[in-house]
């Protein structure tokens, strides 16, 4: 090993301004400063940054050279380098943004190794002239380590495939000896196997975290007036609070973003087909400005390190469990209570199941991606603890949580087999006699007796199972249908208008041999009160602290942003809101006793010290 312990410690001391390293964080950072490869697994918010940073700072101190970390997007790039410049750590970026010039003189002092951390994305990274320069440092003995960030986007496996990370495998080619760092939030065992080797990791030693955010509330209501519901969800929980809300489409984007605007919520539209200007804005507002709601397409959010996003909303259905659980850990990354909210429901699984269908993959991929919605739809539809779920898709075992709808309001559970098998049997009783398929609405209305126009036109009143399932609701039928679907009992036909045809998987159902179990329809509690507004309201981590500590705490708040602002950087990479709230907790007198508090490195002490002990004294 080429350092002992005690360094990294003080590296993280005297740098980030911590105190001691958070579960694998001592492990992996020691285990790579010695040289070895990594895979990473560890939850947003769990501090994946610091297990590359600090053996970069180690190792670059200990003469080996420059650590490039592969990072696909720009955001991330400018945010990350700007608070290590903020502790005090020679860290560029080379993206897009900078001029040739610029780039020019970053690459220069790269190679005269003046730079401890390049960040750059993997596009240029494996560029002819990019890795000349590499193999120049390389010769000389001066390149440090690579840390892959976001390293799911290698899988096809993954939820957000990218095949520029594909052509990484250069890495372990052409510079063996250089340890590399491999780190994401959210893989299933296939997608780590295919990471360990698209990257050619095999021999890495593997760093796998509890996927456990346990200060997320995880809550999954039917869709019944999506947009009042998500509505009602921020009012009374999250009024005055930083959130996300994700939609499946741009228009959907831009319509809710302009309701929640009409209601008095600070919402901004996020979607690839928005001016690039306008999304670059809108994204700074949304890191740089207390209390925005992003409303967005999955176009926005990786790499996003805003820590007090209270809330992470959907109002469509993601595609797969990987990609739900890295959208809603983007909430409550500050460790205080967070909440993730979706909305689901019969549209979302037709559409979901189609596009899977209607792909032009092979077959096997389908397969894949069809199991893995089966496991996301099997979450939606739990009547057990959803956490318990979600991280045994994960491979990982716990108890029920105490902390999601289902453990705060157990659902009631009914047998919804009978009505399975009578709405297959319309299904199929309709088929019969027109010889044309028919949507959902249209078959529900035929079992439940309604005499419609289109119902007359056909003559499907005199079908035998005309009237058949009166007993059951619409919202009944809709779960049902929803389950059908997604366990391939049922099939959508995307060419003929959505239409539903029966599978090979219906006879099961309709002979009686494969059981229906359904959660009962359930609506927000009828008592829920609206919390009170958050302009009054102190924010969590500020909330046990006396008048006088809040009236510290908002002047610190005011004084970060300003500072913040003149640095073009997030009111967070100055200070995290937990440093200035125990700030002013303790109103120190003198620069000894801002050296304890968590978060104040050496560098930030020296720039910042002064300012902080003149605004705690003016209070």
């Amino acid at each position: 090993m080429l350092s002992p312990p005690s360094i990294p410690g003080s590296i993280l001391h005297e740098i980030f301004g911590y105190e001691q390293f958070r579960g694998p964080q001592a492990a992996i950072v020691d285990h790579v400063i010695a040289g070895g490869d990594a895979l990473v697994l560890m939850p947003t918010g769990g501090g994946k940054s610091l297990c590359y940073q600090i053996p970069a700072i180690a190792r670059q101190r200990a003469g080996h050279g420059v650590a490039v970390v592969v990072s696909p997007l720009i955001a991330l790039m400018h945010d990350q380098v700007g608070a290590l410049h903020e502790a005090g750590v020679e860290a560029e970026f080379l993206n897009s943004t900078l001029s040739g010039e610029q780039a020019n003189a970053v690459e220069k002092r790269m190679l005269r190794g003046e730079i401890t951390l390049l960040y750059a994305a993997p596009e240029r990274v494996t560029t002819p002239r990019f890795l000349a320069q590499l193999d120049s440092l390389h010769e000389r003995g001066k390149l440090s380590l690579f840390a892959i960030d976001e390293a799911h986007c290698v899988s096809q496996w993954g939820h957000d495939f990218r095949p520029e990370y594909r052509a990484l495998t250069v890495l372990h080619e052409r510079y063996a000896g250089v340890p590399r760092i491999a780190l994401t939030a959210t893989a299933d065992a296939i997608t780590r196997e295919d990471i360990l080797e698209r990257l050619q990791l095999e021999d890495a030693r593997q760093f796998i975290s509890s996927f456990d955010r346990p200060n997320i509330r995880y809550t999954i209501v039917e869709k019944k007036d999506a947009t009042t519901q998500l509505l009602r969800f921020i009012e009374r929980e999250h009024e005055g609070e930083a959130g996300i809300v994700y939609c499946q489409s741009r228009r959907r984007v831009e319509e809710i973003a302009q309701t929640l605007s009409g209601q008095g919520i600070r919402a901004l539209p996020y979607h690839a087909g928005l001016d690039s200007e306008v999304r670059q804005t809108n994204q700074d507002r949304f890191l740089r400005e207390d209390g925005i709601v992003m409303v967005a397409t999955i176009a926005f959010g990786m790499g996003i390190d805003k820590p007090d996003v209270r809330f992470v909303a959907h109002l469509d259905m993601p595609k797969n469990i990987e990609g739900y659980y890295q959208e809603t850990g983007r909430a409550g990354r500050d460790g205080l209570p967070a909440a993730a909210w979706m909305g689901y429901g019969l549209q979302d699984v037709v559409n979901q199941r189609r596009m899977i269908d209607e792909s032009p993959a092979g077959e096997d991929f389908k397969q894949v991606m069809r199991g893995k919605l089966d496991a996301l739809l099997a979450l939606a539809e739990a009547t057990d603890c959803r956490r318990v779920r979600l991280l045994g898709y994960f491979g990982e075992a716990s108890t029920p949580c105490g902390n999601c709808d289902n453990c705060l309001q157990p659902p009631q559970v009914w047998d919804g087999t009978d009505a399975a098998r009578k709405l297959l049997s319309t299904i199929y009783r309709v088929q019969q006699q027109s010889g044309i398929s028919f949507g959902a609405g249209h078959v529900m209305d035929i079992m439940r007796g309604k005499k419609t126009e289109k119902v007359a036109q056909f003559g499907h009143e005199r079908l035998t199972t005309f009237g058949i399932g009166a007993e059951f609701s619409e919202v009944q039928l809709r779960g049902v249908l929803r389950q059908l679907i997604a366990t391939g009992a049922l099939a959508v036909d995307g060419q003929a208008f959505n239409t539903l045809k029966l599978t090979d998987g219906s006879r099961g159902v309709l002979k009686g041999e494969t059981a229906v179990q359904l959660r009962e329809s359930v609506s927000l509690p009828a008592d829920a009160r609206r919390r009170k507004s958050a302009a009054k309201a102190a924010p969590a981590v500020a909330a046990g602290l006396t008048d006088s500590g809040q009236a510290r705490f908002a002047a610190l708040k005011s004084w970060r942003a300003e500072v913040a602002r003149a640095h073009n950087l997030p009111a967070y990479v100055i200070f995290h809101d937990a440093t200035l709230a125990a700030i002013a907790a303790l109103a120190p007198n003198s620069l000894d006793d801002l050296q304890g508090i968590s978060g104040i490195g050496a560098k930030k002490l020296e720039a910042y010290g002064e300012e902080v002990l003149r605004v705690v004294g003016g209070v």
